[in-house]
This record gives structure tokens, C-alpha cells and sequence, in this order.
């Protein structure tokens, strides 16, 4: 169990959630550089991997 209690827990995955689905949004768009899409991409992928750790406490 981690240090962290279940109302932290929470709002860090809602807090996440939330940040993932802009970043998904921001992706839509066609006219985001080559970098900024290459990075938005890995912040998905970070939030994805948060989310889920989060979601198995």
C-alpha cells in the first residue's frame, strides 16, 4: 500500500484524467508542429501509465 490516502489517490487520477484528455484534444489538431505532436504523444503515454499505477492502488 502506498502512502497516499484513497481521497489523494482520487483526485491525482481525476486531476490526470483530465489533463490526458486535453493533450488527446490537442492531438486532433492538424497544424501542431512535428515536435509539439511528438511530445503531447509521450505526455499521453506518461498520463496512460500514471492512470493505470493509480488505478491498481
Amino acid at each position: 500500500m502506498s502512502d497516499f490516502t484513497i481521497e489523494e489517490l482520487s483526485e491525482a487520477h481525476r486531476s490526470l484524467l483530465s489533463t490526458l484528455r486535453k493533450c488527446e484534444k490537442v492531438l486532433e489538431s492538424e497544424k501542431l508542429p512535428q515536435p509539439q505532436r511528438t511530445l503531447t504523444e509521450r505526455r499521453v503515454a506518461a498520463l496512460k501509465v500514471a492512470l493505470t499505477l493509480i488505478e491498481r492502488e
